[in-house]
């Protein structure tokens, strides 16, 4: 089931129903440059046999002004999704007495009180806190970019191996850009777009990052066809771990990638406020810089004891990147954003963390 032409790999869910320690993470997002926020959604299943305290889903929404709503799904047999394609949801409260699967958008509206769904095309739910706040959606997707250039074979974000359960967690980015048309009521306030940015990806495995940073962005200034993914982090590696990162950006239908095993990728990171990274590969160098001054607000991540507040986002961040030729020095590419992703998680963040990896070019 291909649901379009630039499904990338690992669309598909990942547990093979084996009792090992498992979750599978997916993060959806849209900004809205007009009035300068973005809503990001966060699902996780955890242990999906249900056999430990911690096993079930959950939905985190870090929304307007960088404020936070989360609703837990305890019940890991009302949770769906695809094998073989991008598709997922959890039912919270409903009267359907029947397996979950994908609704039709208006059989979702009606019949499920609470939960999420969520396609490569299409994505909707509805969220309420006992506290009063509440989120509810519905917007359709249409894929620009997914992890390649716009005209060749999809790519693992992680290189081939990612298929092998060598690395822990597995990482892919499902669409570095795309346009998303619909609505987003939060807390009452709605917002309204049409052709606004969206990006979605995943992780997976038996376990997260001990360290980790990303920097996401693809509403830069005056640059409407630009994408950047980028991140690091201390990951297992079979019986030993590794610090590993890369950069990725989309560029007029070109994808540029700088990764270990073709670029010399170097960062320096605080524990928050300040993303410092440099990449060269044979033919260009990369230079890339997150800044903010808010406090961030907490998230919860996948932990051998289940999700816990390990990291902290903005989606307010200010971001500068400079692409260029290595053949001339020649200036491709200049952009800055102040609608960019950052983030910091696990630990310890006790100071700056510098690292290189890759190959010297």
């Amino acid at each position: 089931m291909s649901l379009h032409p630039l499904q990338t790999p690992h669309s598909g869910y990942h547990w093979n129903g084996s009792s090992r320690l498992f979750f599978e993470g997916w993060y959806y997002r849209v900004t809205l440059p007009d009035c300068g926020q973005t809503f990001a959604f966060m699902y996780s299943i955890e242990d999906p046999t249900g056999s430990q305290s911690y096993s079930g889903g959950a939905a985190q929404i870090l929304g307007a002004n960088d404020e936070y709503l989360c609703r837990t799904f305890p019940n890991v047999q009302q949770f769906w999704a695809w094998q073989d394609a991008l598709g997922l949801g959890h039912w919270g409260k409903t009267d359907l007495n029947q397996t979950p699967e994908c609704l039709e958008p208006g059989e979702f509206d009606r019949q499920i009180q609470e939960g999420y769904q969520a396609t490569a095309t299409w994505h909707q739910g509805k969220l309420y806190e006992p506290n009063g706040n509440s989120a509810e959606w519905q917007y359709e997707i249409t894929p620009v970019y997914g992890w390649a250039s716009a005209d060749n074979t999809q790519q693992s974000t992680a290189g081939w191996m990612s298929s092998l359960q060598i690395f822990e967690p597995g990482w892919q980015i499902l669409m570095a850009h795309g346009l998303a048309t619909g609505w987003i009521d939060w807390n009452g306030n709605r917002y309204e777009f049409n052709n606004f940015p969206a990006y979605s990806e995943k992780n997976w495995g038996g376990a997260f990052p001990q360290k980790w940073f990303w920097l996401n962005c693809n509403s830069f200034d005056n640059e409407p066809d630009l994408a950047l993914t980028a991140g690091g982090g201390k990951r297992g590696v079979l019986w030993w771990m590794e610090s590993v990162a890369m950069i990725g950006i989309h560029y007029r239908r070109k994808f540029y990638e700088f990764v270990p095993w073709n670029s010399e990728v170097s960062w320096s990171i605080k524990p928050w406020g300040d993303w410092q990274m440099e990449a060269k590969n044979s033919e260009y160098t990369i230079t890339l810089t997150g800044k903010t001054d808010l406090p961030g607000t907490p998230l919860r991540a996948p932990t051998a004891k289940g999700l816990m507040f390990v990291c902290r986002d903005t989606m307010l961040g200010a971001a500068t990147l400079e692409l260029k030729s290595r053949q001339n020095n020649e200036l491709i590419l200049k952009a800055t954003s102040s609608l960019c992703g950052l983030e910091t998680g696990g630990n310890p963040w006790d100071e700056d963390w510098e690292g290189k990896c890759g190959w010297s070019i």
